[in-house]
């Protein structure tokens, strides 16, 4: 069983950089389907932020391109957000996210909250 556990969130001033670490357990992160980060603000929808296929595609929100990196790190089982120049619009709760197999449900991490200050 996948389960995924976040860390790496605070608080931050507006320009300033956070990373965010995504630990997998229960499955190698090489042999996922997909996995992402996504975020969900205080009376918003939950949104995509980026996300990665096995094959290393990846997808970003137009809102977070050339801002934020995705990377994964097969040794230490980990898939990592690296943002910067933060914004108070990238105030969140961020969520790990996989996709075991194409068959599978989602799986979701607890959330690590993100908060920039203006």
């Amino acid at each position: 069983q996948v389960q995924l556990v976040e860390s790496g969130g605070g608080l931050v001033q507006t320009g300033e950089s956070l990373s965010l670490s995504c630990a997998a357990s229960g499955r190698s992160i090489r042999t996922m389907y997909r996995m992402g980060w996504y975020r969900q603000a205080p009376g918003q929808q939950r949104e995509l932020v980026v996300d990665i296929t096995s094959g290393g595609m990846t997808s970003y929100a137009d809102s977070v391109k050339a801002r934020f990196t995705i990377s994964r790190n097969y040794p230490t089982n980990t898939v990592s957000l690296q943002m910067f120049r933060l914004k108070p619009e990238d105030t969140a709760v961020y969520y790990c996210n996989a996709r075991p197999t194409i068959y599978d449900r989602d799986v979701w991490g607890q959330g690590t909250q993100v908060t920039v200050s203006s």
